[in-house]
């Protein structure tokens, strides 16, 4: 096995792991950010384990299809629909998800059947988007990875700078409790950071080459998302202690 394909191995495993963890808090807290996160890391995983087949087997049309979808298309807007559930409530993100849903499967569609400009990929280097693809799917790319990780990025930033001011994170969900500015800004720097990692493989491929550059910026990416996610989840445990008792509380 090359060093790509061990890269895309990890990757897929890690993402698959945090996907199923993230689903099991949605299952059991039914908070609908917590959903779109976890299906956006399944997205992860499966593009992941498109460039690990393909590093291991070679690169074809059908690998390539799917990793460039799941990869570069569908993973990045479902990850902000958790910002936007977090930042707008669950009003705004339920109108959100219908519009991602709808466009979504426009999506799939045009990628799986756009024509092509070569029929042979070589089997052995990833091609670009660009020189295989007309111009709908690299549309889609486009605004799937730019335009939702800045929603991803300034929404980050514009959450910690409320919260380190004083006021809610959210704008409409006045009932969001912050029970550490510290704890809250860390979570949204991982999210960003981790957003903008994700985004930099274009920097990385000219030194290391795109199938390097996606491997290593999806492995690391992936952990900071996550980390990210998991800080913003867990509440320390004074703050449990406190919820636990003023709902015992209610319920007497």
């Amino acid at each position: 096995m090359t060093l790509n394909a061990a890269l895309g191995a990890a990757a897929t495993l890690v993402a698959l792991a945090f996907s199923i963890s993230t689903f099991d808090r949605w299952l059991r807290r039914r908070r609908p950010h917590d959903g779109a996160w976890s299906f956006s890391l399944l997205l992860f995983a499966v593009g992941s384990f498109a460039l690990w087949w393909a590093e291991a087997r070679g690169w074809s049309l059908g690998s390539f299809r799917v990793f460039f979808l799941a990869g570069a298309v569908l993973n990045v807007p479902w990850l902000a629909l958790g910002t936007v559930y977090l930042l707008f409530g669950p009003r705004i993100g339920y109108i959100t998800k219908q519009w991602l849903i709808t466009l979504s499967g426009v999506a799939v569609g045009v990628v799986l059947i756009a024509p092509t400009k070569s029929s042979d990929l070589g089997g052995q280097t990833m091609p670009k988007g660009s020189e295989l693809f007309g111009v709908a799917p690299r549309v889609f790319a486009a605004v799937g990875s730019g335009v939702a990780a800045l929603v991803i990025i300034v929404g980050a930033i514009w959450s910690i700078i409320r919260v380190t001011r004083g006021r809610m994170p959210a704008i409409s969900e006045a009932n969001r409790h912050i029970t550490s500015t510290r704890r809250h800004a860390t979570s949204n720097s991982l999210i960003a950071l981790g957003t903008l990692v994700l985004s930099g493989s274009g920097t990385l491929a000219g030194r290391m080459g795109e199938d390097r550059a996606f491997a290593i910026t999806l492995l690391v990416g992936i952990v900071v998302l996550f980390s990210g996610f998991l800080v913003a989840s867990n509440q320390p445990k004074k703050s449990q202690r406190a919820t636990q008792q003023l709902t015992e509380g209610i319920a007497r």
